[in-house]
């Protein structure tokens, strides 16, 4: 019984620190470009652009041109 309940609460733990790395490298990359992240997440709701945030921190890792793309077309639009 202790064993389920272990794994029932790292379970939830997992998912929390994945929340918190992406938003980590978010906030890096958007702050390289400029901008916080609270403004780069306020401007993706308001266009209703629908990128979450384990999206957006790959795409921020992996393609950090794209990233600065999307960021200049949220803001100048």
């Amino acid at each position: 019984m202790r064993a389920l309940a272990s794994s029932h609460r790292d379970r939830g733990k997992r998912k929390r620190n994945l929340r918190r790395l992406w938003i980590t490298r978010v906030n890096a990359a958007a702050r390289d470009n400029g901008i916080s992240y609270n403004k780069l997440i306020e401007y993706l709701y308001k266009k209703k652009i629908l990128l979450n945030r384990k999206i957006l921190a790959q795409i921020a890792i992996l393609d950090k041109f794209c990233f600065s793309t999307i960021i200049k077309n949220i803001i100048t639009e």
